[in-house]
C-alpha cells in the first residue's frame, strides 16, 4: 500500500532559534509581513522579540494581536481585512492553537477568498495560501507542522474542521524559550492535546510507518516530561521535550488523523466553550478504554511507550496498562471530569445526541480502531462525566 506524507518544507527547532524567523520570512520572497498572535503573548514580551527579528531582516511588519482563546470566523475576517489594507505578502502566527488556526484560514481567503464556511471539510482549498510561518509557544497543538485547521462558526455553534495540505505552514519555528512562561493549567491543557494526538495517530485506521515512529517517539518525550512541565516552568529541558513531541504528533496526526477522542471533543467546546486541550484531556482515559480493544497490539506499544511494563503480558493485559497509565497520569495533573469543568449534567444530557451526531459528522471517529455508534458516543460522554 502506498502512503503519501505531507510536511513543511522547513523546520527550524532548538532554544534560541526564533531568531531565524526574518530570514526565514524573506526567503518565502515576503517584503510585508502580517504577524498573528494574542494579547497574551504580546503581553509576556514574545511579540516585541519577532517584531525586532523581522524588522532586523529588513522587512515590514503588521501585528495582529485580537485573536480570543478560541478561533472563530470574525476574527479571520478581521485579520484579513489587516492583512488586504497593509498589502502584506507573508504570515507569520505566533501562539498556541487559536492564533495558528486563525492564520491559516487568513492565509486561505487572502488568495482564495469567499467566507470560512466555504472551506469545512478536506480538500476544498483549490490554490495555494499566502506563504505562512507557524512559531508556536506552548508544546500542545502541533498546529504548525498540520494541514488542518478549526474555526468556530459561532452562529451554528459549529467547530468547524478544515483539511487540506495547502494549509502546511511553510515553516514551522519551534523555539522551546517560548513556552517557558507557559501556566500550569495551560501546560496541562495542551500537553494533553499532544499526547492525545500521539496516541490517536498511532491506533488511527489510517496510520503508517512514519506516523507509527513519529507516534512512538512523541508518546516517550511527552510522557517523560510533562509532569515536570508542569511543575516547573522554567524546566528547558521539559518544556523542550513537550515542544519537540508535540510537533511530532502534528507531523503524525497530519498525516494518519485523529480519532474518536478529538470527534467527541470539538462539539464539547462548541456547546461548553471548554478549551479544546482540555477537552481531550478530561475524555481521553474513558475513550481509550473503550477504543483499546479495537487494536490491543497498539495499545500495548502505548503503554510500554509510557514506561509501563508489559513483558509477559497478554496484548489485552498490556493494553490495559495503557489506560491504567492515562488514568495515572491525569490524577498526577488533576485533570478534572466533565462534573469537575462546571457542565451542568441535564444540559450534557440533553445535548448529547446533537453532539455525538456532530461528531460523527466530523469523520474523526470514522479513524477509530474501534467503531463507535452515536448511542456508544452518548454513553461514553455520559461515562465521562
Amino acid at each position: 500500500m502506498a502512503h503519501e506524507f505531507w510536511a513543511p518544507r522547513t523546520i527550524v527547532t532548538g532554544a534560541g532559534c526564533a531568531k531565524e524567523v526574518g530570514k526565514q520570512a524573506k526567503s518565502l520572497g515576503g517584503s510585508r509581513t502580517l504577524l498573528v498572535t494574542d494579547k497574551g503573548v504580546r503581553a509576556i514580551g514574545l511579540v516585541d522579540q519577532v517584531v525586532r527579528a523581522i524588522e532586523t531582516s529588513g522587512l515590514m511588519v503588521e501585528v495582529f494581536d485580537d485573536v480570543p482563546r478560541e478561533p472563530e470566523m470574525g476574527f479571520v475576517e478581521s485579520g484579513l481585512e489587516i492583512f488586504k489594507r497593509s498589502q502584506c505578502d507573508v504570515i507569520v502566527t505566533l501562539g498556541g492553537g487559536s492564533p495558528m488556526d486563525v492564520a491559516k484560514a487568513i492565509a486561505v481567503l487572502a488568495t482564495s477568498g469567499g467566507s470560512v464556511r466555504d472551506y469545512e471539510g478536506q480538500g476544498k482549498v483549490l490554490q495555494a495560501k499566502a506563504p505562512l510561518i507557524a512559531m508556536p509557544t506552548t508544546g500542545g497543538t502541533g498546529s504548525e507542522v498540520t494541514r488542518f485547521t478549526i474555526v468556530t462558526d459561532v452562529e451554528r455553534k459549529r467547530k468547524m474542521l478544515i483539511g487540506d495540505p495547502k494549509l502546511i505552514p511553510e515553516v514551522a519555528i519551534c523555539d522551546p524559550t517560548f513556552s517557558l512562561t507557559v501556566p500550569p493549567s495551560l501546560t496541562i491543557g495542551t500537553g494533553m492535546d499532544a499526547l492525545t494526538h500521539a496516541i490517536e495517530a498511532f491506533v488511527s485506521v489510517r496510520a503508517q510507518p512514519i506516523t507509527d515512529h513519529l507516534c512512538l517517539a512523541a508518546i516517550k518525550l511527552i510522557s517523560r516530561s510533562i509532569r515536570r512541565a508542569w511543575k516547573s516552568g522554567n524546566d528547558l529541558e521539559a518544556r523542550g521535550d513537550m515542544m519537540m513531541g508535540s510537533t511530532l504528533a502534528g507531523l503524525a496526526f497530519s498525516n494518519s488523523s485523529v480519532a474518536l477522542v478529538h470527534g467527541m471533543s470539538r462539539p464539547i467546546g462548541a456547546h461548553f466553550h471548554l478549551p479544546h486541550g482540555l477537552s481531550n484531556a478530561v475524555l481521553l482515559p474513558t475513550v481509550m478504554e473503550y477504543s483499546s480493544e479495537g487494536n490491543p497490539e497498539k495499545y500495548g506499544e502505548i503503554a510500554a511507550a509510557m514506561g509501563e511494563r508489559t513483558e509477559g503480558c497478554s496484548s489485552v493485559e498490556a493494553a490495559r496498562s495503557s489506560v491504567t497509565a492515562i488514568r495515572r497520569l491525569s490524577l498526577d495533573l488533576e485533570v478534572p471530569t466533565l462534573s469537575g469543568v462546571g457542565i451542568d449534567r441535564s444540559e450534557l444530557r440533553r445535548l448529547a445526541p446533537k453532539m455525538a451526531e456532530d461528531a460523527l459528522a466530523s469523520g474523526s471517529p470514522g479513524n477509530n480502531p474501534r467503531r463507535a455508534s452515536k448511542e456508544d458516543i452518548v454513553a461514553l460522554y455520559e461515562k465521562a462525566y
